[in-house]
């Protein structure tokens, strides 16, 4: 499961021009038309189409979303406001509960900004779970003390599966007002990311009602009622595009689609119940946040490496890699080329990383920061890579560490573009 972290702000004294953040030229046509161009620009329940945002100071991470090339490798971690920083556990213990913190807007907005408050981050991830859109719909999310999260009402027959549709946005208003109060309190200091589950990754959570070892029960419905998967995922799917929408129209500035658990599917299976629908997520989704500029997309599969190749043509900016792929490989498939298809990278580096020694954090970067290969240098796009975790950072983490990670990849790449 996925907790994420960000952090927003927005006062503003003069709006951005489109194509015009600190020199950036970001796309301003979009080859792929929404399919439902009045479903996807109808108002959010957190319309924030004529809120001002301060200009961006720190566009390293959008431009590496873009394929341009920065002078640096932008790095930001995966669940960067958790349990590893003091600040957040007494964060969480003002707040009771992890749903206390993340429904509040003053807290998911204050956890969103500590990493950022520590580190030289060059994003920020908006706090909340990727459970929340299946707890909108309705199926009773708790957290159990030791447990992790648990559905009181998980999705086990057809009448439960014929029961779904997408959540009224309402009830999920808090995450909107925390986008649009973490992007103020940004204040342009860097981009922030929305995100969500996808569909397969939150049907597993639905159909098992908790977190899994085996899959049983999510993938006996996968085999046995493939209708009824289809049909779920669907829902899901066009949850998930509704969802990111409305956190588009909130202020956020790119958009992530957690595929956590889509590794655990079968070739075929994979094509099938979970890139197919991740693909309809995109295609969902709004091409212009609420200042008017272009949102990139990444997905990230835990998992995944077996299917890059099939996941190169998805409509999005970003893929994201786990630990166990090779980058240069990666690149070499998904990263270069001039067609429109071509990917940003993002990862990859094994969390445990952060255990050892700051001198061997160090030397692990540069391995990564090699494997990636020569930086992508002049005006035309290129490859680009977005140093992150192959996966959320352990709750066991030195903050030290981190410090030291951060440290090494923004001075390690600029030492690389010479």
């Amino acid at each position: 499961m996925h907790r994420a972290s960000g952090a927003p702000r927005s006062e503003i004294k003069e709006e951005p021009k489109a194509g015009d953040i600190r020199g950036g030229e970001y796309p301003v046509a979009w080859a792929h038309a929404l399919n439902s161009s009045a479903k996807n620009n109808s108002a959010s329940p957190c319309d924030n189409q004529d809120m001002p945002f301060a200009p961006l100071q720190n566009d390293t991470f959008l431009r590496a979303c873009w394929r341009q090339a920065t002078d640096h490798t932008p790095v930001w971690l995966m669940r960067q406001a958790g349990r590893y920083l003091p600040e957040y556990v007494a964060t969480r213990a003002r707040a009771g509960s992890f749903m206390g913190l993340a429904t509040n807007t003053d807290y998911a907005t204050e956890v969103t900004l500590q990493p950022l408050e520590r580190y030289p981050l060059d994003a920020a991830i908006l706090f909340s779970d990727i459970l929340t859109v299946p707890d909108a719909m309705g199926l009773g999310l708790s957290f159990e003390a030791g447990e992790g999260p648990r559905f009181a009402r998980p999705v086990r027959d057809e009448a439960a599966v014929a029961a779904l549709e997408v959540p009224d946005m309402a009830k999920l208003r808090y995450v909107f007002d925390a986008v649009a109060s973490i992007r103020k309190a940004l204040d342009g200091r860097v981009p922030l990311i929305g995100f969500s589950g996808s569909p397969w990754t939150l049907a597993c959570y639905m159909v098992e009602g908790a977190g899994s070892s085996d899959y049983r029960l999510v993938k006996s419905m996968l085999y046995s009622r493939p209708d009824l998967m289809h049909r779920l995922l669907a829902v899901n799917a066009d949850s998930v595009a509704t969802y990111l929408n409305a956190q588009i129209d909130a202020g956020a500035q790119a958009v992530m689609v957690f595929d956590s658990w889509g590794g655990v599917l079968a070739d075929g299976a994979f094509q099938e119940f979970s890139l197919a629908y991740t693909a309809r997520v995109l295609a969902g989704l709004k091409r212009n946040g609420a200042d008017g500029q272009p949102v990139p997309r990444i997905v990230f599969t835990k998992g995944g490496g077996l299917w890059l190749e099939a996941m190169r043509e998805l409509d999005c900016e970003v893929l994201g890699v786990d630990w166990t792929v090779n980058l240069a490989a990666a690149r070499r498939l998904v990263g270069e080329g001039n067609d429109d298809k071509a990917k940003a990278l993002q990862g990859n580096i094994d969390p445990n990383v952060l255990f050892a020694p700051p001198a061997q954090i160090e030397a692990e970067v540069a391995k990564v920061l090699k494997a990636f290969g020569k930086p992508h240098a002049g005006s035309a796009k290129g490859s680009t890579h977005i140093f992150n975790l192959g996966h959320g950072i352990s709750q066991f983490t030195p903050p030290d560490h981190v410090a030291a990670l951060v440290q090494a990849v923004h001075a390690q790449s600029r030492a690389l573009r010479g």
